[in-house]
């Protein structure tokens, strides 16, 4: 919020003001509101650490995240360039892998990746996407310095929280958003609604889609029920949905309804028990043949985890200088691969500066943060890589930076990091903003909400 010296960025100066006129005591008061609200709408996420099922309201802290819109323009960009250049690696991988037979890309690191779908190769999506919704985690260390921390192209979640944020800080400080052109998030349902359509095989004038979920106890279940009634479309199971005469049906009262396009957000090993896992309830025995013969879509696609994969996140560069003949617009964290002797050996050797993830790991779970971790867990981890060193990757610890957060009655720097949303269908585009999540313990730099992170808004000023 504030320079080096002390003075408010230009961005912050009308909120900055907005404060001075507020006390502590009535952003407490606020502070209480918000979670009312919260608890009221039901907006939780579950922990599955605490047996699946444990219901938690996500933190929410009501000083929102601001971004000038130079600043937001350089994110925007590199994101758009980033899911443009993953779409069409994901197509190649499935098709001509040219970018295997340029040598820049291991062959080993896609097709012996847990996530690589054979089944899927040469099967031609509409428009050629494959990540329709794709969630690109940044954290920012400089005045234009963003690094990207991991790119989630499989089921990515959150954007509910963009959206009830938003809701909640208007009814709050109705005043902010009266004296300044804050960009609008309320028409992503609008605009997701409108990417999944044009995606139906076919060209299919008025397509039918449905959001299907794994159900009640999957962590961001209020989410899959929130969006499905914001886009206006039907919340099924694995078993309202069955496959007939070659096309994909949905049960309904008045009779089976055929399916253009299905959002899912189940992971790629239930979504057909005919043929991946046969002990899967979850998915729709047949889907994968309706798939291969272009008569429903997908979103996202089965097999886009190789490009969320944490060891893959390297390529990405590569990938963007191969495809759109561009370099990065967003910087790629350095990152060690546990796999290499002489690379394992070096992190190793400075386990207490870096921190470890498996590359297939997600929500902050199964990481070591060497700054914040003891000689213990450090050799415990340790033996625990040496049994699978391919499961693994390590990068330095990032400055990241802080952002004022009311905490306890007062107002003090928490870490936080950005997660804009991209969408892909006739064009790619990203929603203004994104989920901006904070550590709400001092000097913490997990920021995951199964790992008791918060949420704040995050504005983008528009011009003028």
């Amino acid at each position: 919020m504030r320079e080096p010296d002390g003075t408010v960025r230009p961005a912050y100066a009308d909120f900055a003001e907005l404060l001075d006129d507020l006390s502590i005591e009535s952003l407490v008061t606020k502070q209480a509101a918000a979670e009312e609200l919260f608890r009221r709408l039901g907006i939780t996420f579950a922990v599955y650490a605490e047996g699946g099922s444990t219901e938690r309201l996500i933190p929410f802290d009501l000083i929102p995240r601001i971004l000038a819109q130079s600043e937001w323009e350089l994110v925007q960009r590199g994101c758009v360039q980033r899911v443009k250049a993953i779409n069409i690696f994901l197509y190649d991988i499935y098709h001509d892998q040219e970018i295997i037979k340029a040598g820049l890309v291991p062959p080993e690191f896609v097709l012996l990746n847990p996530a690589y779908r054979p089944e899927m190769h040469g099967v031609e999506p509409p428009n050629k996407v494959y990540a329709h919704i794709a969630g690109i985690d940044l954290v920012r260390t400089g005045e234009s310095d963003f690094f990207v921390l991991e790119d989630n192209v499989r089921t990515p979640s959150g954007v509910s929280y963009v959206l009830e944020n938003r809701e909640i800080m208007m009814r709050l400080f109705p005043d902010a958003f009266a004296g300044q052109s804050i960009s609008p998030v309320g028409n992503y349902p609008e605009r997701l609604l409108e990417n999944l359509r044009a995606v139906a095989p076919g060209g299919a004038e008025s397509p039918v889609v449905v959001l299907l979920t794994p159900g009640r106890y999957n962590s961001a279940y209020f989410e899959h029920v929130f969006l499905a009634e914001q886009m206006g479309v039907e919340l099924v199971e694995g078993g309202d949905l069955f496959v007939r005469d070659g096309y994909v049906w949905m049960r309904t009262t008045e009779g089976p309804v055929k399916v253009d396009v299905i959002y899912r957000r189940v992971d790629d090993t239930f979504m057909d028990p005919l043929a991946f896992n046969p002990q899967s309830a979850l998915g729709i025995p047949g889907l994968l043949s309706v798939i291969r013969s272009g008569r429903v879509a997908l979103a996202n696609a089965l097999g886009t985890g190789v490009a969320d994969d944490k060891a893959m996140y390297c390529y990405v560069p590569r990938m963007i200088e191969f495809y759109l003949g561009e370099h990065a617009i967003l910087n790629n964290v350095l990152t060690y691969m546990l796999r290499d002797p002489k690379q394992r050996q070096h992190v190793f050797n400075n386990l207490h500066n870096l921190v470890v993830k498996e590359v297939q790991g997600s929500g902050g779970y199964g990481m070591l943060i060497g700054p914040a971790s003891t000689a213990e867990e450090r050799e415990a981890y340790k033996l625990r890589v040496m049994q699978n060193p391919e499961n693994y990757i390590a990068q330095p610890t990032l400055a990241l930076s802080t952002a004022p957060t009311l905490i306890d009655g007062e107002i003090v720097p928490r870490h936080v990091d950005l997660r804009p949303f991209v969408l892909s269908g006739k064009e790619t585009s990203v929603i203004p903003g994104g989920l901006t999540r904070v550590a709400l313990v001092k000097d913490s730099l997990v920021v995951n909400s199964s790992q008791g992170g918060g949420t704040k808004d995050t504005w983008v000023l528009e011009r003028g």
